[in-house]
């Protein structure tokens, strides 16, 4: 094992592919998750090490990120292996309630998707990196990553997905404070991807039309996310950056 990495909401889809393929690199991974799923017995047979992380409404993130971070510290010493990495995958794909006969509802319910969307997206990481800096920061000499995951939302806006937009551009801001604070010893970096893999459940047509939105039309999968990064750990030098996975996207005419 080469080093540590820590990997926030891995029990399914993009962070499952992810914590499987940094453990089958080299990296002895811990996941975080939710709830328990199969992806987590999944991963517990790879290798990886599991653990819960509670962040409902009415959890103390504070003291669940403390707990997590003490748990990393001694997972560390107890492998011989320095904090190679962070990864900030955690995430939920919430939207607004739409309008509604009762004003005072509809906000309330608005309130609580925008303060779960910057709770999970802004409010975790935030923690999590200035509770596990230190330990990053002793991977010398080698240089160490915070990896935070964003989405392509970020340079659109989204009409139905409002907060968890700009909870994820509050995020790539952050990216950029870290990198700052925490250079030289960590790289801080973010990834922006737009399509990476359908629902099931999704329709024929909407997957035509969502795989025009993007000039090389295909579903790339999770394992784009995965060589990122892999690229941004190998890097000695990007930092503050965030690494657009969109397929061309951005330059699609309407």
């Amino acid at each position: 094992m080469t080093g540590m990495v820590l990997i926030t909401g891995a029990a399914q889809r993009v962070g499952l592919h992810c914590a499987l393929g940094l453990q089958q690199a080299g990296y002895q991974v811990v996941a975080t998750y939710r709830q328990p799923k199969a992806g987590v017995e999944q991963l517990c047979q790879a290798g990886v090490i599991c653990l819960p992380l509670d962040i409902q409404p009415d959890t103390d993130l504070a003291l669940q990120v403390s707990e997590l971070a003490h748990t990393v510290s001694a997972l560390c010493q107890q492998h011989q292996l320095p904090l190679r990495a962070l990864i900030h995958n955690a995430s939920s794909w919430a939207g607004e309630s739409g309008t509604g006969e009762n004003l005072l509802d509809q906000l309330r319910a608005d309130a609580a998707v925008f303060d779960d969307m910057f709770r999970i997206h802004t409010k975790l990481p935030y923690l999590l990196s200035r509770a596990l800096a230190p330990l990053l920061a002793t991977a010398q000499p080698q240089t160490a990553d915070i990896i935070a995951i964003s989405d392509f939302a970020v340079t659109t806006g989204s009409c139905n997905h409002m907060a968890y937009a700009a909870s994820k551009a509050a995020l790539e801001n952050l990216v950029l404070s870290l990198a700052r604070q925490l250079a030289p010893q960590v790289k801080v970096n973010a990834i922006a991807p737009a399509l990476l893999m359908f629902n099931e459940g999704d329709s024929a047509d909407y997957k035509a039309y969502t795989l025009k939105k993007s000039l090389m039309e295909i579903e790339p999968g999770p394992a784009e996310v995965l060589q990122s990064i892999l690229y941004l750990l190998q890097s000695r030098y990007i930092t503050g950056r965030v690494l657009a996975l969109d397929g061309g996207r951005h330059l699609k005419l309407p």
